[in-house]
């Protein structure tokens, strides 16, 4: 769904607003009678038609009939005694077999903790009542342990081959401080494809043949599908053409979106979207994919990924790519036309920390899950679109930002952002609460400000920076190392 400042952590601070339609979409709640606890994946299920399934961040998967006049759920799996909601974690992303109809069988992403991992695990109905899951049918195919706990990824869905992918983040930390973007001998930054209906060794799933690295010499890992990414919260099949879309959240500068291919490199950490990491540097990205559509922080801090759109009830926006952004609660959409994105339009405005996944009905209609507020909306054509590059670039929240870069010696950026001309006190305390430096007092106008801070004459240790503008209040931790 970035570090403390940028993706998940955020997601999990508690944001209350009401979603309104504005010009080009109109944003109706789907379940106007139903409350969800952090909705935070929309699934459904072959075989099971006017149904969704909706997973909660803290570990249950809720069915509903799909239709405005549902007034009931149904918990059918409940998990949340293993699973962690520390940072970044908790039920991330869930799955249904193709062929659930048939066997039952449900797919699932968790990250327990003691110690804090990945876990992809499968599930069965359970025999007794096959409406729900049966807990104790568990079957693990694979643990991952996270270095850090955040930048997880968490999607998982079957592709049209059958097979199951599956997103993982870089391990977390600070500008892939564990060196794993680019390392293949780890399934961290990457996506994967396994076999879950063959088993191969001490393995509860196979490696696909055709997978990229099947039979290297270089120890990779067979399971990559594709590799060098950041932290690929979401990402779908379109149900037309098959086509894999990834969106790749972003360290510093850059928000990404790619269709991603069999055995190529999306660059993480040599470059981050389309240019060189860290920024200003310089950086050889031969062989390195470039994304079909990215944004600058000016437009975002956070991209949730979603579809291609293919549903039949707003003939409009047939074949448009819908994303949008948690932080700032954008909602975009683009024509692909197989070499460049187009027409990229801001649709509408959500409500900010909020957008953590999009969903598809059986009939190809969108849904977006928004995560404070505890509801599921669909989309409707509304009225015209207004282009993306007409927008204001002014920032849609405040938002103090992560230091960069941190650890630091001895200089570091702190940025942060004002909706508004704000009265503004930005100060640096040391660990025992005493002021050691005032960066920013006074008036500000509204946009996005950086300020240097310079430790120099400080020791070495863990300083707090604290952003006070007009009501809003955050403090954050930074790290001096000499």
């Amino acid at each position: 769904m970035r570090n403390q400042r940028y993706c998940l952590l955020l997601l999990f601070l508690a944001h209350t607003a009401t979603v309104h339609a504005q010009d080009g979409i109109a944003v109706e709640n789907a379940f106007p009678s139903l409350s969800f606890t952090n909705p935070i994946d929309f699934q459904i299920a072959a075989g099971v038609p006017d149904t969704v399934f909706i997973a909660e961040r803290g570990g249950t998967i809720q069915r509903i009939r799909n239709s405005p006049e549902t007034t009931e759920s149904t918990e059918v799996l409940d998990i949340s005694s293993d699973v962690s909601t520390q940072m970044e974690g908790g039920l991330l992303g869930f799955s249904f077999h193709p062929e659930f109809h048939v066997n039952g069988y449900l797919y699932v992403y968790y990250t327990p903790d003691n110690p804090f991992r990945s876990v992809i695990s499968r599930f069965e109905t359970d025999p007794e009542n096959p409406e729900i899951f049966d807990r104790d049918s568990e079957m693990i195919l694979l643990e991952i342990d996270q270095p850090a706990d955040n930048h997880n990824g968490g999607q998982i869905r079957f592709g049209p081959d059958g097979y199951l992918y599956i997103a993982l983040g870089d391990g977390g930390g600070l500008a892939d401080q564990y060196e794993n973007g680019q390392d293949r001998t780890t399934l961290k930054g990457n996506i994967l494809r396994i076999d879950v209906d063959n088993s191969e060794g001490d393995r509860n799933y196979a490696i696909p043949d055709d997978n990229p690295f099947v039979g290297n010499e270089e120890n990779w890992r067979e399971e990559i599908f594709a590799w060098g990414f950041r932290n690929p919260f979401r990402f779908s099949f379109d149900s037309e053409t098959g086509d894999l879309w990834v969106a790749d959240v972003g360290e510093w500068d850059r928000e990404s979106i790619h269709i991603v291919e069999a055995g190529k490199n999306y660059g993480w950490n040599i470059i981050e979207g389309s240019i060189c990491f860290p920024p200003g540097s310089e950086c050889d990205t031969a062989g390195l994919e470039m994304p079909v559509h990215e944004y600058g922080f000016d437009g975002g801090q956070s991209i949730t990924g979603g579809f291609v759109y293919r549903g039949e009830a707003n003939p409009d926006l047939y074949g448009r790519y819908f994303y949008g952004d948690f932080i700032s609660g954008d909602l975009w959409s683009f024509h692909y036309d197989g070499d460049e994105a187009t027409d990229n339009q801001n649709f509408h405005q959500l409500s900010a920390n909020n957008l953590t996944c999009f969903g598809e009905d059986h009939d190809g209609e969108l849904y977006l899950c928004m995560m404070s507020e505890g509801n599921i909306y669909r989309l409707n054509m509304d009225s015209e679109p207004t282009p993306a590059e007409t927008q204001p670039d002014i920032p849609k929240t405040a938002v103090l930002e992560q230091n960069y870069p941190n650890p630091f010696n001895p200089a570091t950026v702190i940025r942060f952002d004002l909706p508004e001309n704000s009265d503004v006190r930005l100060k640096v305390f040391d660990m025992l609460g005493r002021k050691v430096e005032t960066l920013v007092s006074g008036q500000v106008p509204a946009g996005r400000h950086e300020v240097n801070f310079d430790a120099s004459g400080l020791p070495s240790g863990i300083y707090i920076y604290r952003l006070q503008a007009g009501s809003f209040e955050h403090t954050r931790r930074m790290t001096l190392v000499k």
